[in-house]
């Protein structure tokens, strides 16, 4: 393997091999051309020395050949969890939650943005119905998945985005989330059309739950916007790779794995390419590094990384171990959230973990719980004051009937139902 200095390296040039970061990590593929901006780029990012098998080879070029193409311009205005058995003891419970201070954490999630106030909403208020109000929120959620089906496409085909209209979008999105909040957690995923447009779909469930932490911990609007634009944004790199990269069912050789590696590197530079703000780009170049600094493509940790970063990776991890897959079982809400929580390694923000529970509880919404009374429940909304005791309605009860607050001394949780029980119900029709 032959090392290059990056200063030595010339614009329009090329080399005759694979040529990585830091030995591993795929920069280029072979005669891809190199630009100047993606020199100024590793220098920017402090990587001084580039590696590769090949000869580095000098030509004049007008048109850039590589899959970055960081000069484009617009003037439009983990994996699954391995528990053996879902049921939940109330020592279990105490020893995961105990930890966790509700200091910074807590926040009334009923609270009022006024920028966020001017932009149009839906009062769910009017519908007393409670099944015909999750019909409506579903509806409104598959309507924001067709825009972004449309984003990506129009991007992919024309390499454009109308960021002023993306803004707007997805300060609809914040309102939406901020005011059905217990209602838009609870949209389940289709798993064909999960598989049909994987990177649509994860980009959307991520961007949710990113803003749902953002409210918790009381990002202004602006901010939140940001997220998410940052989350809505963060996989736009996939789409210069081929698509059995991301949606393989068989185990990656080290080549495809460095090249699927590359996306945050190739978002970012997408992205920098219209001018975004510097901290929209550095979450998207960073929601794939790790506290403990065993992520890509920087290795960077602790207080390195970007705030947005750090929500993003907590979020798409929670994202893809709930996800349906054809490749592996979709695990429960609970797991999920049980997993991150273990945080092994220390690779996620504590702080986060701590938002994503209270945004959600123990016992996320949505998911189906055996109670001390026999009954069985849905969650249906946290407990600002406690994340293991949330809002359940009991099945068979319609609209209003049969809301309770579960808690220590009363009525409480048991277990999550485990999947053959939820299939039984489901069989019986008393579940969806």
């Amino acid at each position: 393997m032959n090392s290059f200095k990056v200063a030595d390296i010339k614009a329009n040039s090329y080399f005759t091999d694979d040529v990585s970061i830091d030995n591993t990590f795929l920069l280029l593929p072979k005669k891809k051309e190199v630009t100047q901006s993606i020199l100024t780029a590793l220098m920017e990012w402090q990587f001084y020395d580039v590696y590769s098998k090949g000869e580095l080879v000098s030509v004049e070029s007008n048109e850039p050949q590589n899959f970055f193409v960081a000069s484009e311009r617009t003037n439009t205005s983990s994996t699954s969890t391995e528990n053996s058995s879902v049921q939940v003891t109330e020592e279990l419970s105490s020893d995961i939650t105990d930890d966790f201070d509700t200091e910074g954490i807590i926040s009334d999630v009923s609270g009022r943005d006024h920028e966020l106030d001017t932009i149009k909403k839906i009062d769910l208020s009017v519908i007393t119905n409670e099944d015909n109000k999750q019909a409506l929120v579903q509806k409104l959620y598959n309507e924001y998945l067709s825009y972004v089906f449309d984003l990506y496409t129009y991007y992919a085909t024309h390499k454009e985005i109308d960021l002023l209209a993306l803004s707007e979008k997805i300060k609809e999105i914040c309102v939406f989330v901020r005011d059905n909040r217990r209602y838009v957690l609870q949209v389940v995923p289709n798993q064909g059309e999960d598989e049909q447009h994987f990177l649509i779909s994860h980009s959307l469930r991520s961007t949710i739950l990113a803003i749902t932490i953002g409210i918790q911990l009381r990002f202004p609007s602006a901010k939140l916007v940001e997220l998410g634009i940052a989350c809505l944004l963060h996989e736009i790199g996939m789409i210069r790779l081929p698509s059995q990269l991301y949606l393989s069912q068989h185990r990656l050789s080290p080549a495809e794995k460095n090249l699927l590696n590359a996306h945050p590197i190739i978002s970012y530079t997408i992205l920098k390419g219209f001018d975004m703000p510097l901290n929209i780009c550095l979450a998207v170049l960073e929601h794939h590094e790790k506290e403990n600094g065993t992520g890509y493509p920087r290795h960077i940790m602790g207080d390195k990384i970007s705030l947005y970063a750090k929500i993003i990776s907590v979020v798409c991890s929670y994202d893809a171990i709930t996800a349906p897959r054809s490749y592996k079982e979709m695990a429960t809400s609970f797991e999920a959230m049980v997993e991150l929580l273990q945080n092994k390694s220390k690779q996620y923000d504590e702080t986060i973990i701590k938002a994503l529970l209270y945004s959600l509880s123990l016992f996320p919404i949505g998911s189906y719980v055996f109670l001390s009374d026999g009954k069985v429940a849905k969650v249906i909304d946290v407990n600002p004051e406690n994340p293991k005791n949330p809002v359940v309605r009991i099945i068979g009860k319609k609209n209003g009937d049969g809301v309770i607050k579960t808690s220590e001394e009363g009525v409480k949780i048991i277990r999550v139902l485990n999947k053959q029980e939820l299939s039984d119900l489901s069989k019986a029709g008393h579940i969806d």
